[in-house]
């Protein structure tokens, strides 16, 4: 009996450890690791309040926007958009919330919404950067395992008129959802060995 009540002890306290929300300093220094340098200072940075709710954590001066971490994950995962994305992201965020994810999110919902004219979508490209990794540590300032995987939205994109192959591959840029509204080229680096 005494081996159980430890055992859920220590799940109880994982599961409180891992919901502990970072102070909105650190949320910000990690968030913009997913920029080039010289972006970062200028970014504006939604993160989590200690309620668990997203909001606004600093308003940014200059094009991007970045995402915190959902402390909530067991993986660090932050992202950095171009703001003309925000619509787009917004309404991501906001069908997530509803349960409605996958391709339904976008088949359904926001490409439809774009080509009704409902949601804004830039024609032009804009770019989006995913920083993940095991986690966040702020003693050094760097993401464990860290690495960037770079997006550029390019709104009906085709196969023909990128010359861009619709396959994934690993340390290769393809394109992702051609012809659509959401149409994006990947490139996802080959992963770091893990830091020892």
């Amino acid at each position: 009996m005494k081996q159980l009540v430890l055992i859920a002890l220590f799940m109880f306290s994982t599961a409180v450890m891992a919901q502990t929300i970072p102070s909105a300093d650190e949320q910000i220094a990690a968030s913009v690791l997913a920029l080039p340098e010289e972006l970062r200072a200028g970014a504006g940075v939604l993160g989590y309040g200690e309620d668990g709710k997203l909001k606004e954590l600093r308003k940014g001066t200059g094009d991007m926007i970045c995402l915190a971490s959902d402390p909530k994950a067991q993986r660090f995962s932050a992202s950095c958009y171009h703001k003309d994305l925000e619509p787009y992201m917004a309404r991501g965020r906001e069908l997530t919330a509803q349960g409605i994810t996958g391709n339904a999110r976008n088949e359904q919902y926001r490409w439809k919404e774009i080509k009704e004219g409902k949601l804004k979508m830039p024609k032009e490209p804009r770019m989006l950067y995913v920083l993940s990794g095991k986690n966040y540590d702020a003693a050094s300032g760097k993401v464990v395992d860290g690495v960037v995987r770079w997006v550029i939205y390019v709104p009906y994109a085709t196969a023909e008129s990128t010359g861009l192959s619709t396959k994934s591959k690993r340390g290769e840029p393809w394109l992702m959802d051609a012809g659509t509204p959401g149409a994006h080229i990947m490139m996802t680096p080959v992963a770091p060995p893990p830091a020892k």
